[in-house]
């Protein structure tokens, strides 16, 4: 499928910046506020991209890992109290920081349904440098517990966006494991993509077959996609969670920000146990030169055998025009 408004002014170089950072849990006011001191700090560093992890604003569900209780479901509800709605006055206050920096932001909300205001949505925003939303990407499944506080997601953000520079694209978590929302990206093409997590990173793998593993993750679609991803994580320790919810704590975010470039290797991070900033200069010709070794949906693929719909749209082969 074609993207419209292709550009005629292409750059070799893209700056691209991982925020690590810990939010207020459960005050998007507060988690907006420091949102906005790590944008404007990222800003000094002139990036195109500022990235921060899934649904951190106003922090991931952490309380999902545990038993249910009266506490857990009064986390629940204040979560639900704290989500975001697009037209309100949190995406507002980032559109206007993105276009004081002078950056596209990606980042992660917990976002309000609009109509009930009683469903929220894992939501991926994309909003450019002009201080306008270019995309949301909702979750399409949430994973495992997490489907007690998220609903389904739709794949109307399912898209990379144009940018002067090539495509940008996003994914939350897991739907890097699901392969197909993957795959769709990859076949309408993306230069640099944001691989969204809550943030865990352990330094030896867990016995349960349910973790995240981002980094593994991230690098496989960088070299699938041949792009640079942005492995952009969330952090919280035990010290961020408010003394009430205390006992619903099962274990840390350790964070595991990186940058990575297209032949899937680590150039920037891991950033573990600490809040901080990643900044990578990304050689697009490096993209260009893997995609040549491979484009999955594109020389190195059969269209003759296989075939990707996505909500009724021919995804791949798509048009070839």
């Amino acid at each position: 499928m074609a993207l419209s408004g292709l550009s005629e002014r292409m750059t070799d170089t893209v700056r691209l910046c991982a925020v690590q950072a810990a939010p207020a849990l459960f005050d998007k006011q507060a988690s907006l506020d420091i949102a906005l001191e790590w944008i404007d700090r990222a800003a000094k560093e002139k990036p195109d991209v500022i990235a921060f992890g899934e649904a951190w604003l106003p922090g991931y569900p952490f309380f999902i890992d545990s038993p249910l209780s009266d506490t857990w479901w009064a986390a629940a509800s204040e979560l639900l109290k704290n989500g975001v709605r697009l037209d309100g006055p949190e995406v507002e206050a980032l559109c206007k920081a993105a276009k004081r920096a002078g950056s596209d932001l990606v980042i992660g909300v917990n976002e309000l349904d609009p109509q009930t205001e009683a469903t929220l949505y894992c939501t991926m925003l994309t909003i450019g440098r002009d201080g306008k939303v270019l995309n949301r990407h909702r979750k399409l499944k949430p994973t495992h517990h997490e489907r007690s506080v998220w609903g389904d997601g739709d794949a109307k953000g399912l898209k990379p966006v144009q940018r002067d520079w090539g495509r940008l694209s996003s994914l939350n978590c897991w739907e890097h494991n699901a392969v197909l929302p993957a795959y769709a990206l990859m076949a309408q093409g993306v230069d640099v993509h944001v691989a969204a997590w809550p943030g865990r990173e352990p330094a030896e793998a867990p016995s349960q077959p349910v973790w995240a593993r981002q980094l593994l993750l991230s690098r496989a679609f960088a070299s699938q996609a041949g792009a640079w991803v942005i492995c952009s994580a969330g952090i919280r320790m035990e010290e961020h969670v408010p003394e009430r919810f205390q006992s619903l704590y099962e274990f840390d975010h350790n964070g595991g920000a990186a940058i990575i470039d297209p032949r899937g290797e680590v150039v920037e991070g891991l950033l573990s146990d600490e809040e901080g900033i990643l900044v990578t200069d990304a050689d697009l010709a490096l993209a260009r030169a893997c995609k040549v070794a491979s484009d999955p949906a594109g020389h190195y693929s059969r269209p003759d055998l296989f075939r990707l719909e996505v909500d009724g749209r021919e995804i791949y082969p798509g048009d070839r025009g």
